[in-house]
């Protein structure tokens, strides 16, 4: 996995140069940024790790970096800090998928606490990810009938029931679940059924 980095992004140096100091005393990566873009273009879609943001900075709010990380599919968790109350902005950035909404001053543990969970999260997501991936380039080896097969498969039917809905010899199926196996790299049917259904279930965790 890619070294997990908490990125700091504010325009108040003093915040920086905080959290800078924090996270070197808790010995966790961190990069501190004052210019949103000088971050954007630092991060990508495989960046690993998580986001203190700055909800108030001039020229591009957080809530407008939050929007274009997510358009670009950096899915970095995220930790927003503030100035001041800003309530309806904190409902609307924890609803588009912020972690936590902090008021500056902040409490050191509670900020150390929330980033540690957000690289917990980061981590599962993370292999979650490769997981997936793995998983999907195996089911793009299978041929469309190899796929009709194993979706029935899934479904439960029988090797019989498969050959009459798909008009084909029991044989057939057979050998079309046997090459399914072995592209899959499974040894049973419900090894087959289980990566399946993993894989669909990650997908949708994904989108």
């Amino acid at each position: 996995m890619t070294e997990q980095v908490v990125h700091v992004v504010d325009d108040d140096e003093s915040t920086r140069e905080l959290m800078a100091w924090l996270m070197r005393k808790e010995a966790i990566p961190c990069r501190t940024h004052g210019d949103p873009r000088a971050f954007l273009a630092a991060v990508g879609p495989t960046s690993s790790g998580c986001l203190v943001l700055d909800l108030h900075m001039p020229g591009m709010t957080g809530l407008d970096i939050q929007r274009t990380l997510k358009e670009r599919g950096v899915d970095l968790p995220i930790i927003f800090l503030s100035g001041r109350a800003d309530v309806p902005r904190a409902v609307e950035a924890v609803k588009s998928g912020a972690i936590d909404f902090v008021e500056k001053p902040f409490d050191y543990k509670r900020i150390v606490a929330l980033i540690r969970e957000c690289l917990k999260r980061d981590a599962k997501a993370s292999t979650d990810r490769q997981r997936r991936h793995v998983v999907a380039a195996r089911i793009a080896q299978l041929t469309q009938r190899e796929h009709e097969v194993l979706e029935r498969v899934v479904a439960g039917q029988l090797n019989r029931v498969i050959a009459e809905g798909l008009d084909i010899s029991i044989k057939t199926v057979e050998a079309h679940r046997a090459h399914i196996m072995e592209k899959l790299e499974v040894g049973s049917v419900a090894e087959l059924v289980q990566a399946t259904l993993e894989w669909k279930a990650l997908s949708e965790r994904g989108r």
